[in-house]
């Protein structure tokens, strides 16, 4: 069997079995019978292997089967007032972009799925949000932070996270804040890593702090200590680390081996998984990070991390950060969708032009950014990720970093 085969094969089944699990929803509402004769078919592709996996089945898988799951308990997603089951189409992009990009092609072009979902990552974004407009299906992409993909002007294409600017400002006003005089800094050499890096450099012109270091490392990384003792011996006030989830959690463990214990500990994405919690211990008290969100953060934010608990387990939290704006890009899509139906044209001008109510506040877009919520910064307290800045959104106040 060629491997082009196999996938179909793979893709094939993969949607059967969907098809298979929102059936007994539709036997529990047996007045639905149209609706199981003609699914919504939603299709997206997940990093299920390679490096991607990570951030993939923590920020955005999880929640796209709890909301398919919800919606149809309910009877199916509200299509312009008539209840028509999810039908998820998806498949393993095994963190490689060339398989991500004729994934999307085929939802699109021939299988013409009714909706999308996005991606996990900048780099995968990056690539499919201009099919996306293309096709003429709008893409909320929750996990997307790059300026270059704003500036492109896709008009289906909506980014929901803060953009580097926002949360490099919002990093560097904090540390100026609190007496910060000195950073030191890593980043991973790919879009997120070198957007995020440049963003910083220009926070950082007159905020009176100096950048006494500046690293980038590759993709896959398995070693940081000697740039970390570098860095210790300029013992800098802060350190911030623009990282992937392994490389954060490297970048911790081997600062606490050798005793790097800035005042100020900064390092995303990751951090605010329960993956890094579990890994670090008692050493993540203190430690900061991108996030933008915790159960206290809304009614709304509650009763979804609560939901999610329950459907996932307590060892599979949704992270403080993309979760959110994953579970907000659904809550976004699910009232276009009641509001206009799945004419695509329709959907992506209720999204672009109204302000959505979300379990992180309102959301509204300026081209393809969202505009209406704030660069921020969290934290880990006592077991739970809190945001400590700005001070208007935080759920608790910045403490100080005790050593590793």
């Amino acid at each position: 069997m060629s491997r082009k085969t196999a996938e179909a094969v793979g893709l094939k089944r993969r949607t059967l079995v969907q098809a298979a699990a929102v059936a007994p929803a539709a036997l529990a509402f047996p007045s639905l019978v149209r609706a199981q004769a003609s699914p919504v078919r939603i299709g997206y592709t997940m990093a299920r292997t390679g490096p991607w996996t990570t951030g993939a089945q923590v920020s955005q898988e999880p929640n796209y089967l709890l909301w398919a799951e919800q919606q149809n308990a309910a009877g199916g997603l509200n299509v312009k007032g008539q209840r028509r089951l999810i039908e998820l189409v998806s498949s393993d992009d095994r963190s490689d972009i060339e398989t991500c990009v004729r994934s999307y092609e085929k939802l699109m072009g021939s299988d013409k799925v009714d909706l999308i979902l996005a991606p996990w990552g900048s780099n995968a974004n990056f690539a499919v949000a201009p099919l996306a407009t293309r096709f003429g299906y709008p893409l909320l992409g929750p996990t997307a932070l790059s300026r270059r993909l704003i500036e492109m002007k896709l008009p289906y294409f909506f980014s929901l996270l803060q953009q580097p600017a926002p949360m490099m400002n919002a990093l560097v006003d904090m540390l100026k804040a609190n007496g910060v005089r000195s950073v030191a800094t890593i980043y991973v050499d790919d879009l997120f890593g070198l957007e995020n890096y440049a963003a910083l450099k220009v926070a950082l012109q007159g905020s009176g702090i100096s950048l006494v270091e500046d690293k980038s490392y590759p993709l896959g990384v398995k070693d940081l200590s000697p740039v970390l003792r570098s860095m210790k011996d300029k013992n800098p006030d802060a350190f911030i680390g623009l990282t992937y989830p392994p490389d954060t959690i490297l970048a911790s463990r081997q600062a606490k081996e050798i005793g790097f214990n800035p005042k100020f500990f900064y390092a995303s994405v990751g951090t605010a998984f329960q993956l890094y919690r579990n890994v670090m211990g008692a050493s993540a008290e203190g430690v900061l990070g991108m996030g933008s969100w915790n159960s206290k953060t809304s009614p709304g934010a509650k009763a979804y991390f609560d939901a999610h608990v329950k459907k996932f387990g307590a060892q599979k939290e949704p992270d403080r950060w993309a979760s959110g704006a994953t579970w907000a890009g659904l809550e976004i899509l699910t009232a276009a969708v009641a509001k206009v139906g799945l004419d695509r044209k329709a959907l992506r001008d209720y999204i672009a032009k109204t302000e959505h109510d979300t379990i992180l506040g309102k959301i509204r877009f300026a081209g393809s950014e969202n505009t209406g919520t704030p660069g921020t910064v969290g934290q880990w307290q006592k077991g739970e990720f809190e945001v400590v800045w700005p001070k208007s959104n935080a759920t608790a106040a910045l403490i100080a970093k005790p050593n590793w």
